[in-house]
C-alpha cells in the first residue's frame, strides 16, 4: 500500500485531508501542544504571545526594542524536523551560553532570531527563515507585531496585607506573584495583532488554546482585539486544553473550573467546542467544571494524558492521541 500523501490523515474509514492547526500559547506549554500536534497534522501554525520580560528574551528586548525571542525559538525547535539536521539545528538553537559575561545566559537562537530580524527588518520573515533552517513541520508567528507588557490586578501580592488589590507589572511579576490574580491587560492597550496570525485563525479547521501559564501564556491572546474577533468568528472548532497543574504560581488558589470562569470573563462572547482534561486535574471538581463547559458551548474531553515520569506535564505521545481522537 502506498503511503499517504502529505495533508492527509488516516482513520478506519480510509484517508482525509489533515486538520489546519492553530496553537495559541507560549513558553513549555505550547512547545508540549506543538510536538503532540506533529503526528497528527503536518499543518501547523502556532501564535505565541510577545510578554515575556525576563532572562535572555528580557534583555534582547529592553536593549534592541524587539519582540522577546524566546517563546518563539521554543515553539521553532518544537516544529523542527526529526532529521538528524533538524534535530542538530534544534539542539543548536536550545543551547545557552554559560557564565556571568556579556553572552552568559543567552540562547543561540534568541541571537539568531534577532539578528535576522535585525537584517530583514520583519519579524515574519525572520522566524519564517529560522523555520526553513530547522525544516519545521508548521509555521510560528508571534500574536502582535510589537512587544507587550502584562499588567494584573492581584489581591494579596503583600502577603503581609493580603487583604489590598494592587496592580503587578511585568510577565516575570504576574508569573512569579504570591497574590491571587483577579484580571489582566495589556501594553500598549490595545496591541496590534499580527495580520498573519489572525488569518491563520480564521483559515484553521481547528484552533487550540492552551495548555500553558493561564495569565501569562493563555490569556493575552484574548486580550488583542483582532485576534479574540478572529477566535469569536473563526470557522475552526475551538478546543481549550487544560494544564497539568492547578493551583499553583499565578493561579494559586484556582480549581480547574476556575480557570474557565476566567477565560470567559475576559472573553464572554468566546465559544468552545472541546475543552481537554486529564482526570487527575478535576478530581472533586469535576460536576462544576463539566457545568462552566457546557455553559460555554462545549463538551468536557476526559483523557490520561499526564506524563507519568515528569509529574505535572504532559506526555507528548498520549496528549496526540487525544488530539487525534478529538479531531476525528
Amino acid at each position: 500500500m502506498t503511503s499517504p500523501d502529505v495533508g492527509v490523515l488516516r482513520t478506519r474509514g480510509g484517508y482525509i485531508k489533515r486538520p489546519a492547526v492553530a496553537a495559541l500559547g507560549g513558553g513549555h506549554g505550547l512547545a508540549a501542544s506543538l510536538q503532540a500536534l506533529q503526528p497528527v497534522t503536518d499543518r501547523i501554525t502556532a501564535i505565541v504571545t510577545v510578554a515575556d520580560d525576563g532572562g535572555s528574551s528580557g534583555r534582547l528586548r529592553e536593549e534592541f526594542d524587539i519582540l522577546p525571542p524566546g517563546d518563539l525559538r521554543m515553539a521553532l525547535s518544537a516544529l523542527c524536523s526529526s532529521s538528524e539536521w533538524g534535530l542538530q539545528w534544534r539542539d543548536a538553537l536550545q543551547h545557552r551560553f554559560p557564565g556571568e559575561g556579556p553572552l552568559g545566559g543567552h540562547a543561540l537562537g534568541n541571537l539568531l532570531i534577532a539578528s535576522l530580524w535585525d537584517l530583514l527588518g520583519d519579524p515574519v520573515a525572520g522566524l519564517d527563515l529560522v523555520g526553513r533552517l530547522l525544516g519545521a513541520h508548521g509555521r510560528v508567528l508571534p500574536m502582535a507585531v510589537e512587544p507587550v507588557r502584562i499588567a494584573a490586578t492581584v489581591v494579596g501580592a503583600d502577603p503581609a496585607r493580603p487583604e489590598d488589590v494592587t496592580d503587578v507589572v511585568g510577565q516575570v511579576q504576574v508569573a512569579t506573584t504570591p497574590g491571587r490574580v483577579l484580571s489582566v491587560r495589556l501594553d500598549p492597550d490595545p496591541p496590534t495583532a499580527c495580520p498573519e496570525a489572525v488569518q491563520a485563525i480564521l483559515d484553521a479547521d481547528w484552533v487550540i488554546l492552551g495548555p500553558g501559564s493561564w495569565f501569562t501564556s493563555v490569556m493575552p491572546h484574548l486580550l488583542v482585539p483582532e485576534l479574540r474577533d478572529a477566535l469569536v468568528h473563526t470557522r475552526a472548532r475551538r478546543m481549550l486544553a487544560l494544564n497539568m497543574v492547578m493551583n499553583t504560581g499565578e493561579t494559586t488558589g484556582f480549581s480547574a473550573s476556575d480557570h474557565l470562569e476566567v477565560l470567559a470573563a475576559h472573553a464572554p462572547d468566546l465559544h468552545l467546542d472541546v475543552v481537554l482534561a486529564d482526570p487527575s486535574v478535576v478530581d472533586g471538581d469535576g460536576d462544576q467544571i463539566s457545568d462552566t463547559a457546557a455553559a460555554m458551548g462545549a463538551e468536557l474531553v476526559y483523557s490520561s494524558v499526564a506524563d507519568p515520569d515528569q509529574p505535572g506535564t504532559h506526555d507528548t505521545l498520549r496528549l496526540a492521541a487525544a488530539y487525534r481522537d478529538v479531531m476525528e
